[in-house]
């Protein structure tokens, strides 16, 4: 089995995870439901920061690593990729914040859309309700 292509699919899963649990909850301000998965992304993304333990992406990228003959992983991907490569360390804290923020904002929107939409459709309902 090829292994090296396997690490470059387990990493561009990773990117996407990433991507998604920052700007995911986006996609339930068209997709209402779409905010239940994000949650579940979120909920795993403050596991990981809170609960030192190690992602399943990062031990599989690990394995086909070593079976690719290289060397075992050290760290995380935050550590690896992230954190000192698009940001300097001390300002972790900052883009932790920051990406709490951002999650925030993409929920906010979603209920005060769905709450906007859910009025539009009971008031539609009672326009076209029979008269008692």
């Amino acid at each position: 089995m090829p292994y090296r292509p396997l690490v470059v699919v387990i990493l561009a899963a990773h990117w996407a995870f990433l991507g998604y649990l920052v700007l995911g909850g986006f996609l339930a301000w068209r997709w209402p439901r779409a905010v239940w998965p994000h949650v579940a992304a979120v909920a795993w993304g403050v596991y990981v920061v809170l609960v030192p333990t190690s992602c399943p992406l990062t031990v599989a990228e690990d394995w086909a690593r070593r079976h690719a003959g290289e060397g075992a992983v050290t760290s995380g991907f935050i550590d690896r990729y992230v954190e000192g490569v698009l940001y300097p360390p001390q300002y972790t804290w900052l883009v932790r914040v920051l990406v709490a923020l951002i999650v925030l904002a993409s929920w906010t929107g979603a209920w005060l859309l769905y709450r906007r939409h859910a009025r539009a459709a009971k008031s539609r309902l009672r326009r076209h309700a029979p008269l008692p």
